[in-house]
């Protein structure tokens, strides 16, 4: 079974599931520009409305906003951060039913704002992955490690995200919310995609940003849950996890079975 190294300590294990967004790719570089666009159309909306935000433009999503009104850092547990894309369009709509638009037409008028902002993302394609993620995939795949992401985002546009970075080809298996009945923290995604990789849960390692991995890899009852969390100032919302660690340069994996071969030539 392959040994995944991080720092002095050793796990083996036979699969690693990764969340994606904030974990595999950059939050604010994927969704800061579709939450900016969605936030100003809907204040946009209010404002002929003769209406504002209830609680404030960044209270809605957990974002902070420059004085454009562009997103430039979100509450690491905030909506934006661990909401699905249907949980986050009904609480922007609640905004406009509190102003006095019907809940239908409210729900209506986010999704076409969201589809909006969609577009724009597929033309810019902003998915950026971390340092040194790359070899890091590189490595598991070399040793044999199954792989899979388990995400709040809709299995469709993580995949789709996935073939943006050049990474799709790594993962044999991708959970969306769309794929199951509950969500993160519920341990159902990382139930289901063990089983379409065929390991247990025992033998998964969970890498994660959110207390919603951590909490969802503690009642799966996997073999580790690791925090990752590039500013290293930023840990608290971690709590859950058994290790954190801040670069993926930190994490190496190797075959054991092919050490232990290299160990019998040299005797």
């Amino acid at each position: 079974m392959p040994e995944l190294q991080i720092g002095t300590r050793a796990e083996p294990c036979g699969a690693i599931l990764f969340d994606k967004d904030g974990t595999l790719l950059h939050f604010l570089q994927m969704w800061g520009g579709w939450s900016s666009s969605v936030l100003s159309m809907l204040e946009q909306h209010l404002t002929v409305m003769g209406a504002e935000f209830i609680g404030g433009k960044e209270r809605v999503l957990g974002t902070t906003l420059d004085r454009e009104g562009h997103v430039i850092g979100y509450d690491v547990r905030g909506p934006l951060a661990m909401g699905t894309i249907d949980e986050t369009i009904g609480l922007l709509a609640w905004q406009l039913y509190a102003a006095g638009v019907p809940w239908d037409e409210a729900v209506m008028q986010v999704r076409h704002f969201s589809q909006t902002a969609m577009a724009d993302l597929r033309s810019s394609r902003p998915a950026q992955a971390f340092p040194g993620l790359s070899v890091f995939l590189e490595q598991c795949r070399a040793a044999g490690l199954k792989l899979g992401v388990v995400t709040s985002d809709s299995r469709r546009e993580a995949e789709e995200h996935l073939r943006w970075l050049g990474f799709r080809h790594y993962f044999d298996s991708v959970i969306g919310y769309d794929d199951v009945r509950e969500g993160k923290p519920s341990p159902e995604m990382v139930m289901k995609a063990c089983a379409e990789m065929g390991v247990a849960p025992a033998e998964t390692v969970v890498i994660g940003d959110s207390s919603g991995d951590m909490l969802m890899g503690k009642q799966a009852g996997v073999r580790l849950k690791l925090g990752f969390a590039p500013d290293s100032k930023l840990t608290e919302h971690l709590a859950d996890a058994d290790l954190i660690f801040h670069s993926y340069e930190h994490l190496k994996v190797r075959d054991l079975n092919e050490f232990n071969v290299m160990e019998a030539d040299k005797r």
